[in-house]
């Protein structure tokens, strides 16, 4: 059965000023997939999410989701049509608490019939439910993580986007985040993930995109990318 596709980007151009970064990116991510977005340090991933979320506006190329074009619409326009992002870093916000930031952001913009509710959240994360007054600069590296994509999942958003969400952690933290996404992907979640950890990604994602300089070098399957260890070493440098 052929899935929807959510998000769909023709000839995606974008950069900073002279310097452009992107050169006409052609990918699209399905209903219910999880999708990897590979490559080493500078060589576009950051654009490509920020051109994806209103960060960054594209200089050129469509970019579709949810059947509508998004090119150019501000941030908060997009995460209203359902787009969420964990970002690096966490960004967690100082003054509130863990309870504020999963109550101020929540809606149900993916229309669930289960929702990701506060209590869903806890269930999810208890660490949160046991810091739950505490603000988001008392809480540890890994607990922030835990928070931002609570935060992002309060928006029960169609798609979610994690940019290098086990970067920093520790290895107990890193694996309790795995079997996170493990159960977001079980509960049908649409995901768009940038991880070094490539070993863990090919047993999460169905797909994966590779960029190198800007260009999409390789797309395929987790079973092609796990076959073909030569690609780690020649774009991933692992």
């Amino acid at each position: 059965m052929t899935r929807e596709v959510l998000l769909s980007c023709r000839g995606l151009e974008a950069g900073y000023g002279a310097s452009q970064v992107l050169f006409g990116l052609d990918f699209d991510i399905a209903a219910g997939e999880v999708v990897g977005l590979l490559g080493r340090n500078g060589m576009g991933k950051s654009t490509t999410i920020k051109s994806l979320i209103g960060g960054l506006r594209p200089r050129s190329g469509t970019v579709r989701f949810g059947g509508k074009d998004i090119h150019g619409l501000p941030a908060d326009a997009i995460a209203r049509l359902g787009m969420a992002i964990v970002p690096e870093g966490r960004q967690c916000f100082p003054n509130l608490t863990v309870r504020e930031h999963l109550v101020a952001f929540a809606d149900n913009r993916n229309g669930r019939r289960d929702p990701w509710t506060l209590e869903r959240i806890y269930g999810l994360f208890p660490r949160l439910k046991e810091r739950a007054n505490h603000l988001g600069n008392q809480l540890s590296g890994g607990e922030q993580q835990m928070l931002a994509i609570g935060r992002a999942l309060s928006t029960n958003p169609r798609l979610l986007i994690l940019d290098e969400a086990t970067e920093g952690l520790a290895p107990v933290i890193r694996a309790e985040i795995w079997q996170c996404l493990e159960r977001l992907k079980a509960e049908g979640q649409t995901t768009l993930v940038v991880d070094k950890y490539v070993e863990k990604l090919v047993r999460l994602a169905d797909r994966h995109f590779i960029l190198e300089r800007g260009r999409v070098a390789w797309h395929g399957t987790s079973a092609e990318l796990d076959a073909d260890r030569a690609l780690w070493t020649r774009y991933l440098g692992v």
